[in-house]
């Protein structure tokens, strides 16, 4: 084999691998990005405009969506009232005696999950970087929040991130590159609701523009971050962080290339690795230097299935977290023009830091779900608040149409032993690799956790004015996944983690991770994208 055209091959185009991509283009290494699935064109995949905007989400292409098997068979103990999941419409929702499984909301195609993502920006509470030393459990990260943050803000200039002034603990060295978005009408309203319980309630950090930026439209409030944005405001990895790479000529990206197999080499460096072709064809690619970056479910499932490369800790797959959340939705008796103005955009952090909630170990955070999780068009309303049919039906639809609100809570998620990523025994996809299996449990940190944050949630909503609640849903009786961590975390000891504090494997000496598994803790309720770019582009420096 002649020498690749390459210094870096670099498998997965998210957040982790598009940030590593041009940090390594800009510093005039050449990259060859492996991508398993397709490549999505905005302006015609995403057609917001179509009559059936409400009935889609992300359009699903062909290979852009994974399979997974899931282990959850830990059953739901107790009654728990103000847990169970319910609407007013479907009742209790999961009459199971185990969670119900949603799923893990993963993307495979160019850009990765971002293309799914509603652009939340979070830098992690700076306690959340001393999680064992301080609280006993987790893990240590080994670097801190100063050591991050200058990544931060180079990860924030490209992808444009629009926030407020000051956000608390999280201290600055500079400014956000843009302005906050206005706050939109539910988010004024569930304000006021905050406000009365004594919380603070702002404009949250979003990966969306609130002015035009480097070649790109600001944001025009369409609401439909989750579905796709079709012009290019919101700062998915594709438009952003791909987009510099490809510009910088360096950069050879291919979709549709899954990666099956990653070969061992001599000297503890890895040598190849083997690409699925269509009609079963394999292509050996040559690795001078690896960036693995396919998400915390399947880079594991890849090492585990090379025979556990990388896995002389034994913690390869293990320390997974998910996403802990509550969600309330109510109407409120005036209307709240729910399909207008930007998802996500205000926050409460009070309740953050992991010894902010009295008598639990780990934070949360609060915000304004209105645009990201409430009815927004005529279907959903009909589905979910308003029940029957008929002319009786039709005038309460219009009665109650525009006035629903949801606040929303995500957790700190902690590891125990009954989470992990392991390979499926019998269960394999087309190129005969076993499927990840996903396995979950609550404990009862989790579970007071929750009860926190749904309690919390219904004040802020009744406090508001919004007393006719239709709805809740939780993690207690549901899996619903789109924040997976911490299944190859870093650390300072080769015994207890999988990658160094640069993101590098403790043996293999050109293999590096910059994706969600990295990750030692799952913060309290941040977004990981941002952290998962900052850590990639801090990698760069020492890969380069």
């Amino acid at each position: 084999m002649t020498d690749p055209d390459w210094d870096v091959v670099v498998v997965g185009s998210g957040a982790g691998g598009s940030a590593a991509t041009f940090g390594l283009c800009r510093r005039g290494l050449r990259v060859l990005l492996l991508e398993a699935g397709p490549r999505f064109e905005p302006a015609i995949d995403y057609p917001l405009d179509a009559g059936d905007w409400e009935a889609r989400g992300l359009p699903a292409k062909p290979g852009s969506e994974g399979r997974y098997v899931y282990a959850l068979d830990q059953p739901l103990v107790g009654e728990e009232p103000t847990l169970r999941s319910w609407t007013r419409v479907a009742g209790i929702t999961n009459r199971q005696r185990t969670r119900q499984v949603i799923g893990y909301q993963h993307v495979r195609g160019v850009g990765g999950t971002t293309l799914h993502f509603t652009g939340e920006s979070h830098r992690l509470h700076p306690e959340a970087f001393r999680m064992r030393s301080r609280f006993g459990v987790a893990a240590d990260w080994p670097l801190s929040y100063a050591e991050l943050e200058p990544w931060y803000c180079q990860a924030e200039e490209l992808l444009g991130v629009a926030g407020p002034p000051d956000q608390g603990a999280r201290w600055r060295s500079r400014p956000f590159p843009l302005p906050p978005h206005p706050l939109s009408w539910a988010a004024q309203t569930l304000g006021r609701g905050a406000a009365a319980l004594g919380l603070s309630w702002q404009a949250n950090s979003r990966a969306a523009l609130s002015r035009p930026y480097h070649g790109r439209a600001d944001c025009n409030y369409c609401g439909g971050c989750l579905r796709g944005c079709p012009r290019g405001d919101k700062g998915s990895a594709d438009v952003t962080f791909l987009a510099a790479a490809l510009a910088t000529g360096r950069c050879e990206l291919r979709p549709d290339s899954p990666v099956i197999r990653i070969e061992a080499g001599r000297d503890d460096r890895v040598a190849a690795v083997l690409v699925a072709r269509p009609g079963g064809a394999v292509e050996r690619i040559a690795t001078p230097r690896l960036v693995l970056a396919a998400g915390a479910v399947e880079t594991p499932r890849l090492l585990l299935a090379c025979d556990n490369l990388a896995n002389e800790s034994g913690e390869v797959g293990r320390n997974f977290t998910e996403t802990l959340m509550a969600f309330v939705g109510a109407l409120h008796p005036e209307p709240q023009h729910g399909r207008r103005g930007l998802p996500d955009d205000a926050i409460a952090w009070d309740y953050n830091a992991p010894d902010a909630i009295p008598g639990v170990i780990g934070g949360c955070r609060f915000y304004n779900a209105t645009g990201e999780n409430a009815p927004a068009g005529l279907q959903g309303y009909a589905l979910r608040a308003v029940p029957g049919w008929g002319h009786a039906h039709h005038r309460t639809m219009r009665d109650v149409f525009g006035r629903a609100l949801m606040v929303g809570s995500i957790g700190e998620s902690l590891a125990n032993p009954g989470n992990r990523i392991s390979l499926d025994p019998v269960e394999r996809d087309a190129a005969g690799v076993p499927l990840a299996r996903i396995s979950a449990q609550l404990e009862e940190q989790d579970v007071a956790r929750l009860r926190f944050m749904a309690k919390t949630a219904t004040g802020i909503m009744v406090a508001s004015g919004a007393t006719d609640i239709f709805e809740l849903y939780t993690s207690w009786d549901r899996f619903a996944v789109s924040h997976a961590l911490g299944t190859c975390r870093m650390g300072d000891d080769p015994q207890s983690s999988v990658v160094d504090a640069w993101c590098r494997s403790h043996r293999w000496q050109n293999l590096f991770i910059a994706d969600a598994s990295v990750l030692p803790s799952s913060g309290g309720g941040e977004a990981p994208t941002l952290t998962i770019a900052a850590l990639a582009l801090r990698m760069t420096d020492r890969l380069a």
